[in-house]
């Protein structure tokens, strides 16, 4: 994985957009400027630099599966 994210790193730095796809809440905090958490196939919450924490993350997917209780 540290030969990944040197080339994601080498990309970012040179401007260019990198999409990131994974369940692994470390992976996401540590590389990722702007974060949009899907729960269920749907975005649950946009996240974007210093916001991008695991509570933050949580507390997206746990409001979206209240507002999917809510609308059943």
């Amino acid at each position: 994985k540290y030969e990944i994210y040197c080339v994601i790193n080498e990309l970012a730095k040179a401007g260019k957009a990198v999409i990131i796809i994974s369940s692994e809440m470390p992976e996401i905090i540590g590389t990722c400027d702007r974060t949009y958490v899907i729960n269920e196939g749907e975005i649950a919450g946009e996240l974007s630099g210093d916001q991008i924490t695991q509570e933050a993350i949580m507390s997206c997917i746990m409001a979206h599966n209240r507002k999917e209780e809510v609308e059943a």
